[in-house]
């Protein structure tokens, strides 16, 4: 049985889930002070561990990007992905004025294809620099 909680997950759950989900590492001192400017954020806990996570950034109104998707190996492809990307979206759904921008940066398409997301090509590219 999993927990879906609408909330930010801690910097420690952040830097873990990260790296065990092959994503990018993240500075420690950049999260702990990032994470709370995060518009929402969402957790899925099973076996009182956070094993998925997401999170919403952005201005709250024009501009609203889907970061940080992450699910636990032993928990891939069960269906995790999915509760975290139903809890954004309805989280979209909900605050997102008519006309918002949402975008994400897509690892697995398919994922985000299931909830209406398009890639951008041909018309623009998406793009990134890391400081």
């Amino acid at each position: 049985m999993v927990n879906i909680v609408e909330k930010v997950v801690s910097v420690d759950d952040f830097i873990r889930l990260r790296e065990v989900a092959g994503l990018t590492p993240r500075p420690y001192e950049a999260a702990k002070r990032g994470l709370p400017n995060s518009l929402f954020g969402v957790q899925v806990i099973a076996d009182s561990q956070v094993v998925g996570m997401g999170r919403v950034v952005g201005d709250g109104a024009l501009n609203f990007e889907v970061v940080d998707i992450a699910v636990e190996p032993n928990y891939q492809g069960k269906g995790i992905g999915r509760l975290v990307m139903a809890s954004i979206m309805g989280y979209l759904d909900r605050e997102a004025p008519r006309g918002a921008y949402i975008t994400l940066m897509a690892d697995v398409p398919a994922l985000y294809e299931k909830f209406g997301f398009k890639l951008s090509r041909p018309r623009s590219e998406g793009m990134y620099i890391v400081k």
